[in-house]
């Protein structure tokens, strides 16, 4: 049932919803109108999903012991995991190289990096966020604002 919520992914919606009605012109002020957008948006994005919740949950016990159901849950979970892989994937490459080519192989699209192209700065932050975060066990928050903080650091000092 966890699986039917909404991650942290789709709520970019909250983000686009209050950015496009801050950019109407109307009769409320812009930052009114995107904060009632961005509530009505994450409201009619996690609506359906706790229905769908409260009114499944009752039935669980005996959805778990049907076999066929919960082989499509572990299906639907290993969709899950590739969706995420996948973007894992693009979010990277698109980090850390300036341009990137797709070879389609049998219709599989396939992201080839220009290597020069490399962002070496990128590439330093992220191997330090990976060493602090798997080899020292730093939390998660920690490890991000250190990112974030080495990144503003780096952008002032290249900009001066």
């Amino acid at each position: 049932m966890a699986e039917t919520t909404p991650g942290p992914l789709t709520q970019v919606v909250q983000f686009v919803g209050f950015i496009g009605a801050f950019r109407l012109v109307g009769e409320p002020s812009p930052l009114a109108a995107g904060l009632l957008a961005s509530i009505v948006v994450t409201w009619v994005t996690f609506v359906l999903c706790f229905l769908w919740i409260f009114l499944g949950a009752p039935y669980m016990e005996r959805l778990n012991r049907n076999l066929s159901f919960k082989t499509a849950l572990t299906a639907v979970t290993a969709v899950v995991v590739g969706v995420i892989l996948n973007l894992a994937v693009w979010f990277s490459f698109n980090t850390l190289f300036g341009h990137l080519t797709e070879q389609t192989f049998s219709g599989i699209g396939i992201l080839i990096p220009t290597w020069n192209t490399l962002d070496l700065p990128a590439l330093i932050i992220a191997a330090a966020a990976c060493f602090v975060l798997f080899r020292i066990k730093v939390g998660l928050l920690p490890a991000l604002a250190v990112s974030a903080a080495g990144g503003i650091l780096y952008q002032l000092i290249l900009r001066t």
